[in-house]
């Protein structure tokens, strides 16, 4: 199975690489796949990642990405085409953003089986903290954007409520709810020596500045910090592309606090320690966009999360078996109160710990990434088998009628599947 996977990918930082890379290295380890990866372009030149066949022929904020897109997909002859996409992956801007999104159904109609795993909907997204100027236009424009991604072959959100929305407004689509997943393939369960031995570390991590927000938590930290004498504040992640020096801001007002430590973009490999030696993890957001990648990095360390009571959370809590505390959203006190609680229970942080990491054992990405392989091994196999049907129904004379019924059962006879899925179908083999 040829698989052309469309994403953001590392040594670029836009939106979803890290995502993007999980994919990618999870389906270059599989028998019987052939990976391509379309990948943006980058702003300075930069080593590709080994052991990745890696295509960069769009950009971030170029108008143009849905042609290039088409242009090299063709040459490529694919079976499977995935999209990795958020709203704004194409573009901060309107237009570079809208375009791109026209991608998926140009790429259906060119004969490629095409699928979009969509990280958001802009029924969800706050319009007031994304930044959008034109609320009016941007709510058409993403209505049109929508419509345009449910005519891939199929597509997949994250939460359940998205799906409800989906099938509720626009009614048609092939729409599935998959697991966002964890990054790890073999998580390593928590290990309770390196927190609180002797500071309890409280890590916020990620993109700020438009939905995530930096000062409900300063101000709550602040204003609990006498109480907890051995608690620091650990603040990762640079600012996001539509708030350029937003961190700097935050962390020049706060400078005169030494337990207040601001680390910058922190990089892969670096992530393990960062994670295993905190002892809380706090989404400090004033809306949501999308099922949290933070939250399950802190399930695949097993973190205990403490988060908004905002819709998608408590339904990821819900449908994913995580661990959660609330606050109440853009509420210092809130904040500052469930802090102090979960820091001064120690027993209570080890049983969320405990239940989290218990949860990434249920959505390693192996295992998201095998029910997408044997979505898309089905789907081509019933794509085959309808062709096959129809060349049929043709009258014998029919000019290369006979060729074309050869060639196709030949495919069909030799369809490369994924070693495991073909293990996995067998009768008496192990799931």
């Amino acid at each position: 199975m040829k698989i052309v996977l469309v994403t953001a990918f590392p040594p670029s930082r836009q939106a979803l690489n890290e995502y993007g890379f999980h994919i990618a290295d999870e389906l270059r380890q599989r028998t019987g796949i052939e990976l391509i990866i379309l990948g943006d372009d980058l702003s300075e030149p930069m080593p590709e990642l080994p052991g990745f066949t890696v295509i960069r022929c769009w950009a971030f904020n170029r108008l143009g990405n849905a042609l290039s897109l088409i242009r090299a997909i063709r040459r490529l002859k694919p079976d499977v085409v995935w999209f990795n996409l958020g709203f704004a992956s194409f573009g901060g801007k309107p237009l570079p953003a809208f375009f791109g999104l026209t991608a998926p159904a140009l790429t259906r109609l060119c004969s490629c089986y095409t699928h979009v795993t969509l990280h958001q909907l802009f029924e969800t997204v706050n319009l007031a903290d994304a930044g959008v100027k034109s609320p009016l236009l941007y709510s058409i424009a993403g209505n049109v954007a929508t419509h345009l991604l449910l005519s891939a072959n199929s597509l997949s959100v994250l939460l359940p409520a998205y799906h409800r929305t989906l099938r509720r407004k626009y009614r048609r689509g092939a729409v599935n709810v998959r697991h966002h997943g964890i990054f790890a393939s073999r998580p390593e369960p928590p290990n309770f020596a390196l927190r609180g031995n002797p500071v309890h570390r409280v890590l916020a991590f990620g993109k700020w500045g438009t939905y995530k927000r930096l000062e409900v938590l300063v101000n709550a930290f602040e204003a609990i910090q006498s109480q907890l004498p051995q608690t620091e504040l650990v603040i990762a992640g640079g600012d996001h592309p539509k708030t350029p020096g937003y961190v700097r801001g935050v962390a020049e007002s706060m400078k005169h606090n030494p337990r207040i430590r601001f680390l910058g973009y922190v990089p892969e490999e670096s992530l393990s320690n960062l994670f295993r030696t905190a002892s809380l993890t706090v989404l400090p957001y004033t809306s949501s966009a999308g099922s949290s990648g933070v939250a399950h990095l802190a399930c695949q360390y097993g973190l205990p999360i403490l988060a908004p009571d905002i819709d998608d959370f408590v339904e990821l809590a819900q449908q994913e078996f995580v661990s959660m505390e609330f606050f109440t959203a853009n509420d210092v006190d809130s904040l500052a109160q469930k802090l102090l609680t979960l820091i001064g229970s120690p027993d209570h942080l080890a049983v969320m710990a405990h239940q989290n990491f218990s949860a990434a054992l249920q959505m390693s990405m192996p295992q998201i990434i095998r029910q997408y392989i044997h979505s898309f091994d089905m789907q081509q196999r019933v794509r085959m088998l309808k062709s096959f049907s129809r060349l049929r129904r043709f009258r014998r004379w029919t000019p290369a009628r006979s060729w074309a019924v050869r060639r196709l059962e030949r495919r069909l006879l030799t369809w490369n599947r994924p070693a495991e899925e073909k293990m996995a179908s067998e009768p008496g083999s192990p799931n």
